[in-house]
């Protein structure tokens, strides 16, 4: 409620100091709460329990939401980069004490919330794309604070379009690597910090394991790590407490928390994939 409230009075404003830097950073702050509903909505739903249809609850959600935070804040810089351009080429007056005024209530906005979701973003995606967009509003607060003090000094008006380009770029550079490793998640690519060929090696080295197929290693969620694997073992598997320590092994190595071993005596060569209906 304290980012929306701010929005408003942000969006206010930016239309009584005619500044675009602050109407931009006001429509910025709204696609902002607008992720911060959605992180909080998937996180939410990830911690449903599974059901008959969905076997592994609702998990994914928070992937999805780390990839619609990213897609929502390249859109908002689309429209302040638009907006921006058309400022350089016909600059207008700018209320230059407002500007910053209403811009520092921003970083101290913005910074508070980004400092509440500071330690969780570490080790979940979906809280760190929340993280990402209050931080950003810091940066794009703090430049429009400097860009209103420059205009006051000099009377460059075209000091505020060029100060909303220049937080582009930060931006963009800050949300690459979120929209890239939601992509990735949400196409089951290996994790990052997960390197395949170890995990193979790791396997093959257990005690009646000659070779390892059929791997497979996604996201659950921003939080979780899924394998499945054949594991050819000619004498066949010892038992449980065979199976429990793979599980421990992949838990504590790899991360990996969630783990389905299948053994075989002899090695099925190829796995076909049921033919697509027609």
């Amino acid at each position: 409620m304290l980012n929306l409230g701010f929005v408003a009075v942000e969006a206010f404003y930016g239309l009584v100091a005619n500044s675009v830097a602050l109407l931009a950073d006001a429509g910025h702050n709204l696609s902002d709460v607008l992720g911060l509903l959605l992180a909080w909505g998937a996180a939410t739903l990830s911690k449903r329990e599974p059901s008959a249809q969905f076997t592994f609850g609702l998990r994914r959600s928070s992937i999805l939401s780390a990839l619609f935070n990213a897609v929502f804040l390249l859109v908002a810089i689309g429209a302040i980069a638009f907006e921006a351009v058309q400022r350089l080429n016909d600059p207008q007056p700018v209320a230059g004490a407002t500007v910053m005024a209403v811009a520092a209530v921003g970083i101290l906005v913005n910074g508070v919330t980004a400092w509440l979701f500071a330690r969780g973003s570490k080790r979940d995606l979906n809280i760190r794309g929340a993280y990402l967009h209050m931080v950003a509003d810091a940066a794009v607060s703090a430049g429009v604070v400097v860009s209103g003090l420059l205009i006051l000094q000099t009377g460059w008006l075209w000091l505020d379009p060029l100060t909303s380009l220049v937080v582009i770029a930060v931006i963009l550079f800050g949300t690459w690597g979120l929209l890239r490793r939601s992509v990735a998640m949400a196409l089951d690519r290996v994790p990052e910090h997960i390197p395949p060929a170890e995990v193979i090696e790791a396997l093959e080295a257990l005690p009646g394991v000659t070779r390892v197929h059929d791997l497979h290693i996604w996201s659950l969620s921003t939080t979780e790590v899924a394998l499945t694997c054949h594991l050819v073992m000619p004498a066949g598997c010892p038992g449980d407490a065979f199976l429990r320590s793979i599980r421990d092994l992949l838990h504590h190595r790899f991360a990996i928390g969630h783990s389905t071993i299948q053994v075989e005596r002899d090695t099925i060569e190829q796995c076909t994939p049921l033919p697509a209906s027609r």
